[in-house]
């Protein structure tokens, strides 16, 4: 029963981190329609920007909540920046043409990401610098609670509260809501749609570049090409929850998190990642619309 806790406690951390990336995903397709492929290298590059500014900074020579909140806020303004002009460059200019075109846009500008990132970064791994010491907080038996247990709960629950709040209860996620439903319509009623449409980019991005200082102090171990699966799983955690749907997103990524750690912990190792491919294939074949999506009539 211990064991199963503990794997219980994991597969929370694992799946708070995918919630935060899936919502990136949900959001980008919520108002454009878009799978935003490029949204893990995002997320990638919010891992370097902490590796690169700690040679800068030094953060890591004092580890503590200061460098670990500053490192967040870089990760953030970075990934938002990387994300804002994707959606200008890369999105904005085919806004009107065929999906395909689009879909194709996404994956090129993932795959130029990933592959630029390693001609500038190197190929080889790079240690995540500790921001933030880890400690033993709780010992129950077997059961251990750690630092770095909570503060990921805590700072993703929080990053998704947030988010929430600006969705629900400002103008601001009034207009992105307007959007969603009808961009017409939305700009007949005087709404910026083109700044709605940035402004999902820099949120679904800085929820990444929080999910990236999370990974770092958990996994320390960064790459140029570590976005492909967690991105992968991540987008599978949308689906699962409804694609479009925010609490989906959370919902998804919680459950990938938990199915893949009791995978883990009472089948094998390598079956984890072939649990996403397994999960998305039997999500497309009995509930094509998630746990909470909604099936819609499309005009073509």
């Amino acid at each position: 029963m211990e064991d199963f806790l503990q794997h219980v406690l994991n597969g929370l951390n694992l799946g708070a981190i995918y919630a935060l990336i899936a919502l990136g995903y949900t959001m980008v397709y919520g108002v454009l329609q878009l799978i935003n492929f490029a949204h893990a290298e995002v997320y990638m590059l919010g891992a370097f920007s902490i590796y690169y500014s700690n040679k800068w900074l030094h953060l890591s020579d004092h580890p503590g909540w200061t460098s670990f909140v500053i490192s967040i806020l870089i990760a953030v303004m970075v990934c938002s920046l990387v994300g804002l002009t994707i959606e200008r460059l890369a999105y904005r200019p085919l806004r009107g043409a065929p999906r395909l075109n689009v879909l194709i846009t996404a994956i090129g500008v993932s795959l130029f990401l990933q592959f630029s990132g390693q001609a500038v970064f190197g190929a080889d791994p790079k240690l995540f610098p500790q921001v933030l010491q880890d400690k033993d907080l709780i010992q129950f038996g077997q059961i251990q609670i750690r630092s770095f247990d909570l503060t990921i709960i805590g700072v993703s629950l929080a990053a998704m509260a947030l988010l929430h709040f600006l969705i629900h209860h400002t103008k601001m996620g009034m207009a992105i809501r307007a959007v969603r439903h009808s961009r017409s319509s939305a700009s007949l009623m005087g709404i910026n749609v083109d700044l709605m449409i940035s402004l999902v980019f820099v949120l679904g991005s800085s929820l990444a570049g929080v999910g990236a200082v999370l990974v770092g102090l958990k996994y320390p171990k960064i790459d140029p090409l570590m976005g492909m699966l967690i991105g992968l799983k991540a987008f599978v955690a949308a689906v699962l929850g409804g694609i479009g749907s925010l609490p989906g997103a959370v919902v998804g990524g919680l459950l990938m998190g938990l199915s893949e750690e009791m995978v883990v912990a009472y089948l094998s190792s390598t079956y984890r990642d072939a649990l996403a491919f397994g999960l998305l294939i039997v999500i497309l074949v009995f509930r094509p619309s998630g746990l909470f999506g909604k099936y819609e009539v499309e005009k073509v």
